[in-house]
């Protein structure tokens, strides 16, 4: 069941304030439960359109009263640096007017640097502090990778690998994986082994929900 039925751009589970700022994406796993579920949480999260900058602001200063936040997440039904100027808009004013010191984290596929050609996307993300950066990688090759995360774009994999190469060392980064059947777990924790980041497994929500 759903809270309601107007989508949501701002919502939260447990101590974390999640940002679903944009439901384009750049892969369509074959395990993406936004392929099974309209939210999660009891939030709906399929956009019927993108808000505006106005839109995330009004929702997030009612959010950011209702408790004390552990984080804030960029995180929804898309990939968050589709929209990366409006990402660093939206995280500057958190800066400025909300909370200086709250930790910003955002989900990704690790795409940002193709999504967003001759821009340093994790220099970008440092200037307006931005502290964490979780990477969806869920293969260990990139074939395995292309026949389940299906890319819209030729050598995503690699990409995704230098996402995470530039991000170590600037940002507290760390590879996920789903447990879903089609993922061979063991070959991710090797992969982010040998990269030298933090592994997280997170669980795959089965479609039958």
């Amino acid at each position: 069941m759903v809270r309601e039925e107007k989508p949501r751009t701002v919502y939260w589970l447990d101590d974390n304030l999640y940002l679903n700022i944009t439901n384009k994406c750049s892969n369509r796993c074959i395990f993406c439960f936004r392929n099974f579920k309209a939210g999660v949480g009891g939030f709906t999260l399929k956009l019927t359109e993108e808000q505006s900058f106005e839109q995330v602001i009004l929702e997030l200063k009612d959010a950011m009263h209702k408790q004390a936040w552990r984080e804030v997440v960029f995180c929804g039904f898309g990939e968050p640096t589709e929209r990366l100027d409006f990402l660093l808009e939206v995280t500057k004013w958190i800066r400025q007017h909300l909370n200086k010191s709250i930790a910003i984290r955002v989900n990704t596929n690790g795409h940002g640097y193709i999504l967003n050609p001759s821009r340093d996307v994790v220099e970008e993300f440092v200037d307006v502090g931005i502290k964490k950066v979780s990477v969806s990688l869920n293969a260990g090759n990139e074939a395995v990778y292309n026949e389940i995360c299906k890319p819209a774009f030729h050598g995503a994999f690699t990409a995704v690998l230098e996402f995470i190469k530039r991000s170590k060392g600037r940002l507290d980064t760390e590879v996920t994986a789903v447990t879903a059947p089609e993922v061979y777990l063991h070959e991710v924790e090797d992969l982010t082994r040998e990269l030298g980041v933090r592994f997280r497994l997170r669980q795959c929500i089965p479609c039958f929900w």
